[in-house]
C-alpha cells in the first residue's frame, strides 16, 4: 500500500482510499459507514499518540474503504501510516493552519480548503474556548467531534478508553481492545538465533526513572546470568546521559544502542526483541503496542489510567518510591516475567 507523509502543507492529495487489511483491527463494533474522509487531529508526545491508535482502528473497521488522515506531528503520527491505519500525515505546523487557532482571524484559504474536504473531524487538541473548533466549523461541513486532550486520572478508566469516547459517540463500539500492530510491508519475524533485551532507561520525567546505578547493577546481573542474551539500549536525545552511563559500564561486545531513530524503525526493533524493560514512557507504550513481552518499572503516575494496555506486559509498581526500588526486587520480577 502506498502512503504519503506530508510535512510541507497540502500537496500530494491525489490518493484514493483503499481497503486496509483487517489484521490490524481487533475490535468488536457496529458498522458505521457514514463517512468517506476522516481527519484525526492529535498532538502530544509518543505515548499520547500510541494510546490514540485504537481510534484509528475503530474508524478503519467502521468504514474500511474510507480515507483516514492525521493532522499532528509527522515524526510521531507517521506510526499510524506505518501501521496501515491512516493514509497520510499533515504537519499541524503547516503554513495556513495557524490562523485557525486565533479568535476572529482571517482564515487561510489553504487551511479552509484542507478542512473542507473532510466529512468527519475528530480533534484532541487543547481548545478550552472552542476557538479552533469554531473556526474549522465555519469552513467545513464535517461532523466535528472533540475529545479530551489529556485523559483524566483517578476515574478508573484507562486513557485509551477515554480517548475512544468521541468514536463511541458516533455509534461505533470499541470494547474488547488490546491493540497490537505490525508495520505494513515489513518482515517482522523474530530471528530465533538473535536474542536481546531491549531497555529504555529514560522517560519524560526524572521522577519516573529508576536510578541509573541500579540499572547498571541489574543489567550486569542479567548479562552474567544469560551469556547468550544481547542488550539494546533505546532512547532519544533526552536520554543521552543515562545511555552513555550504561554504555560505559556494560560489556561493549554485548551492547548495542538505538538512539534518536525514526519511531517506525524503533517499533521494528522492539518487535524483534526477546523482552522489553522500561519506565512509564512513550517507548514502553510503543513496545506494548507492537506485541512485545515486557516489564515496566512504574513510578508515581496512576497505573490504572496510564499503564501499557497489553496482557503481555507486567508492571512493578513502586508508587512514589521508585527511587528506592531494590535490584533484587526488580530481578525477581524480571525472572518471573521471563519465566527464568
Amino acid at each position: 500500500m502506498s502512503t504519503v507523509l506530508r510535512e510541507d502543507g497540502f500537496q500530494d492529495r491525489g490518493l484514493r482510499p483503499s481497503k486496509i487489511p483487517s489484521s490490524n483491527v481487533h475490535l468488536i463494533m457496529e458498522r458505521c459507514t457514514g463517512f468517506e474522509n476522516a481527519l484525526v487531529i492529535r498532538g502530544g508526545a509518543v505515548g499520547d499518540f500510541v494510546l490514540t491508535l485504537p481510534v484509528f482502528q475503530c474508524l478503519r473497521r467502521a468504514a474500511p474503504n474510507a480515507n483516514v488522515e492525521v493532522l499532528g506531528n509527522p515524526r510521531i503520527a507517521s506510526l499510524a501510516v506505518a501501521f496501515g491505519l491512516a493514509r497520510t500525515v499533515t504537519s499541524i505546523d503547516s503554513p495556513g493552519l495557524e490562523s485557525f487557532f486565533v479568535a476572529g482571524a482571517e482564515l487561510s484559504g489553504a487551511g479552509a480548503e484542507f478542512f473542507a474536504q473532510f466529512d468527519l473531524i475528530i480533534s484532541y487538541l487543547f481548545d478550552p474556548h472552542s476557538i479552533f473548533a469554531g473556526n474549522v466549523r465555519s469552513v467545513s461541513g464535517a461532523r466535528f467531534v472533540a475529545g479530551c486532550c489529556r485523559p483524566a486520572d483517578g476515574v478508573k478508566r484507562h486513557a485509551s478508553a477515554q480517548l475512544l469516547d468521541p468514536v463511541i459517540s458516533l455509534g461505533i463500539r470499541g470494547d474488547g481492545i488490546e491493540p497490537r500492530y505490525r508495520i505494513e510491508g515489513e518482515d517482522l519475524e523474530k530471528k530465533e538465533d538473535v536474542r536481546f533485551l531491549a531497555v529504555h532507561p529514560g522517560s519524560g520525567s526524572p521522577r519516573k526513572n529508576w536510578r541509573i546505578e541500579a540499572w547498571v547493577e541489574f543489567l550486569i546481573r542479567v548479562l552474567r546470568t544469560n551469556r547468550e542474551l544481547g542488550l539494546t539500549i533505546v532512547g532519544g536525545e533526552a536520554d543521552g546521559e543515562q545511555i552513555e552511563r550504561l554504555r560505559s559500564e556494560l560489556p561493549a561486545e554485548r551492547v548495542s544502542v538505538c538512539v534518536e531513530q525514526p519511531l517506525v524503525d524503533v517499533a521494528i526493533l522492539l518487535r524483534r526483541s526477546t523482552f522489553f524493560m522500561g519506565h512509564d514512557s512513550g517507548i514502553s507504550h510503543l513496545a506494548a503496542a507492537v506485541g512485545c513481552r515486557g516489564l515496566v518499572l512504574w513510578g508515581p503516575s496512576d497505573a490504572e489510567t496510564w499503564r501499557p494496555r497489553s496482557s503481555r506486559f507486567d508492571i512493578l509498581n513502586a508508587g512514589d518510591d521508585l527511587e528506592s526500588l531494590s535490584v533484587d526486587k526488580v530481578y525477581g520480577a524480571y525472572a518471573r516475567s521471563t519465566g527464568m
